[in-house]
């Protein structure tokens, strides 16, 4: 069994309004999903991805409103890197960047910035046969626009502590410098480590990755459970989340990691054309609307204005 790369990476926002507008207005991603976090319904979890919410492109977030800002440290992934096509396309991420006020550092063919609420990103230039994985933005040309996971780096006080896992029961390639690879027959993406910083253990908070997820095959994930115990990690079992089916576990870092299958996807319960317009609650949910709904920040529908400004 193979993962197929990243499936997704699921982060912390305070603020779901700046939050909408930094990934679909500034990084030209599209809200594919508008639904609540599944073990805490009174809390949105929005997903951002390519135009048909793919695994592999697929950033999502759990709002807490007005929660502090958190740091990476030990135990955490710090940096998300999404791939690019070629270094014209860097460029206008670099002029695009600077002209919404964001601050980039860039060394080569990678592009370093924060998010608004300071989660680490990265832009790389990616020479791949996996499919780019794109979403439409009026000022965005198709060509310079986000591609998908390129992977994620995490702090780690000891990484050789990871790679019998990561080797052994999860399939990752070796790629040198505390670095795998996840890479299946369609995608790949890597995961990294680097040294922690002083202060050591991070605080999760607005601005930190809660637990990064790669892509498993509809019929493997039973087997994934019982590989992932025999290797003496403590699972959560194969848990229905609708769109996908999760298991929940951590590495030996202490990062949290999910396996999620491929389908059933997003556009299950939603017209493709009209993904992320609207609340959507699982069926299990859905006799929780009225309690619910009134908690959530109003959210506008991000692609409203976009004959205006096209």
């Amino acid at each position: 069994m193979r993962f197929e790369g990243i499936h997704h990476v699921t982060c912390i926002t305070g603020d779901a309004p700046g939050n909408v507008d930094f990934y679909t207005g500034v990084l030209g991603l599209r809200l594919v999903k508008k639904t609540v976090n599944q073990d805490d319904p009174t809390v949105y979890h929005l997903f951002y991805a390519d135009e048909q919410g793919s695994p592999g492109a697929d950033i999502t977030f759990f709002e807490y409103p007005g929660a502090r800002r958190g740091r990476a440290g030990a135990g955490m992934v710090h940096t998300i890197t999404f791939r690019l096509g070629s270094l014209e396309a860097l460029d206008f991420w670099q002029e695009r960047l600077a002209g919404a006020g964001v601050a980039t550092q860039r060394d080569g063919a990678r592009l370093r910035f924060d998010d608004p609420e300071g989660l680490g990103l990265e832009l790389a230039v990616v020479e791949t046969g996996d499919a780019p994985l794109v979403a439409h933005h009026p000022e965005i040309p198709g060509e310079y626009a986000l591609q998908g996971f390129d992977g994620v780096r995490a702090f780690a006080e000891d990484p050789s502590a990871s790679a019998e896992l990561f080797e052994q029961t999860l399939g990752f390639l070796p790629a040198g410098d505390d670095t795998w690879e996840a890479r299946g027959a369609a995608r790949g993406g890597f995961y990294a480590f680097d040294p922690p910083p002083a202060s050591g253990r991070g605080a999760p908070g607005a601005g930190t990755v809660h637990h990064v997820a790669f892509a498993s095959n509809m019929d493997e994930q039973d087997a994934w459970l019982d590989a992932i115990r025999a290797a003496g990690r403590n699972a959560s079992g194969v848990i229905d989340r609708f769109w996908f089916r999760s298991i929940y576990f951590r590495e030996p870092s202490g990062v949290l990691f999910e396996i999620a299958t491929l389908g059933p996807g997003f556009s299950v319960d939603e017209d493709p054309e009209h993904l992320g317009e609207k609340l959507i609650l699982p069926p299990a949910f859905e006799q929780l609307r009225a309690q619910v709904e009134p908690l959530l920040t109003p959210l506008p529908d991000p692609r409203a204005s976009w004959a205006t400004r096209a």
